[in-house]
């Protein structure tokens, strides 16, 4: 149990990150002053790296919470719905690195993405979030 809810209390924090950095990353592209630009950089840096945190938690107790399956059902491994979750985490793992990068190159000043694009882009995590609790809860195959 105690891995369970170590395990979506740092989802939950992730999830916060990964809604948090690319809306950081609009209102820096958004506004022109130098000092609010140089805040936004620190504060992208440090919600990045809270990210990271995050999500080595969620990982570390996913794991643990994962062996105590497998330890109970040698056949949970089998089931396709957690195959499919843990490639949407792979992919938002690798939407969170992207972030890190398009973060670093709107610092550097080198960013070529609009404002909108980025809007956009902030969406993609709420996707996934819906896809992965309909198949935890669900367990459709």
């Amino acid at each position: 149990v105690w891995l369970k809810i170590f395990h979506i209390v740092f989802m939950v924090t992730w999830f916060a990150v990964l809604f948090m950095l690319p809306r950081l990353m609009v209102y820096h592209v958004e506004t022109n002053d130098s000092q609010t630009r140089a805040k936004f950089v620190e504060w992208e840096r440090r919600t990045y790296l809270l990210g990271h945190v995050a999500f080595g938690l969620m990982l570390l107790f996913g794991m643990g919470l994962l062996i105590s399956h497998i330890q109970l059902s040698p056949l949970y491994m089998k089931q396709g719905w957690l195959h499919i979750k843990l490639l949407l985490v792979a992919l938002l793992f690798g939407y969170f690195i992207y972030c890190g990068i398009l973060s670093k190159k709107i610092a550097a000043g080198s960013n070529t993405k609009s404002s909108k694009w980025l809007r956009l882009f902030n969406e993609i995590p709420a996707a996934f979030l819906i896809a992965i609790i309909i198949l935890v809860v669900l367990k459709p195959f």
